[in-house]
């Protein structure tokens, strides 16, 4: 199924897959598209996840020391697809994991399972070749990473390469929250915009309504990690997927969660997005139905 942000903001909700366990991720990830989430990102646990701060990485150690393996991952996401057909699903992964899957076999793996698109945080849009040409015959979005520090031809490139939306980063360093959001955030995502019609998501350090907000004035959705899953690693799991939806919600502040049910039913959903059908056609489709129409947003 493909990405669309159908409200703006959008919000994109990252998990560490298995952390406290497979089962609670399942029902944290319904719980936050119940309450409002567009996009839930399930990420892949790795042993060294150097682009992570310390909460996702000790969330990463508790997920591999539970025996958390891709295939895993990918038998969640299955099931989320299965039980909300409507929600956008993108596995994030740092590349060392699916290079031991193997890379045609990850692809069609997650396709299988009803992911959207991947997300490979080290794999860098220079030396992407053979990953795009297998996301594209899979019929995956490839999601790239945009940073503050890249250089408007590097940007052009992830640009023109991502599908789904664009994540930029709102600042350069590791994951993690943080109390105000970076002064330079708003001038990337308007430097990506010179080069793309996607929607573009914006994360790191994102974690409270208030970033949300912000967010929403400049960016077309906010992704917010590091909250969640340290409100993961202080909640008893059977206590989780509550937690997370009422977190959610109040991101949200209430209003998607007030109308989620008439927009998931709605909502016209796309792979490559064009906003308010600008530029050339693309292919999108209500909720099984095929058909070709244009993506918009409320303002």
């Amino acid at each position: 199924m493909p990405i669309s942000f159908c409200n703006k903001p959008g919000l994109v909700i990252y998990f560490t897959a298995g952390d406290p366990d497979l089962a609670t991720t399942r029902e944290m990830a319904i719980a936050a598209i119940d309450n409002g989430a567009d996009v839930i990102e399930l990420g892949v646990p790795f042993s060294d996840p150097l682009a992570d701060g310390p909460v996702i990485q000790r969330a990463s150690e508790r997920a591999v020391a539970r025996g958390t393996r891709l295939s895993d991952v990918l038998g969640i996401c299955k099931e989320i697809r299965a039980a909300r057909p409507q929600a956008g699903i993108i596995l994030f992964s740092y590349l060392n994991p699916v290079v031991r899957f193997g890379m045609e076999a990850f692809a069609k793996a997650a396709k299988a399972a009803g992911a959207d698109g991947v997300l490979l945080t080290d794999m860098i849009v220079e030396e992407a070749d053979e990953y795009l040409r297998v996301m594209h015959e899979n019929g995956l979005a490839p999601v790239f990473l945009a940073a503050p520090t890249s250089p408007d031809a590097r940007l052009k490139a992830i640009a023109e390469h991502s599908q789904g939306f664009v994540y930029a980063i709102s600042r350069t360093g590791i994951t993690g929250t943080r109390t105000e959001l970076a002064t330079d955030a708003q001038g990337l995502v308007e430097r990506i915009r010179q080069f793309t019609t996607l929607p573009v998501a914006l994360g790191f350090g994102v974690s409270t309504p208030e970033h949300v907000k912000a967010v929403g004035a400049f960016a077309d959705a906010a992704v917010v990690g590091s909250a969640i899953v340290a409100l993961v690693e202080k909640t008893a799991a059977a206590d989780a997927p509550k937690a997370v939806g009422e977190f959610v919600k109040s991101l949200c502040g209430g209003l998607k969660a007030h109308e989620s049910g008439r927009k998931h039913v709605s909502c016209q959903r796309a792979v490559s997005v064009k906003i308010c059908g600008k530029d050339e056609a693309v292919w999108t489709s209500p909720i099984g139905v095929a058909g070709s129409m244009s993506w918009t947003s409320r303002s």
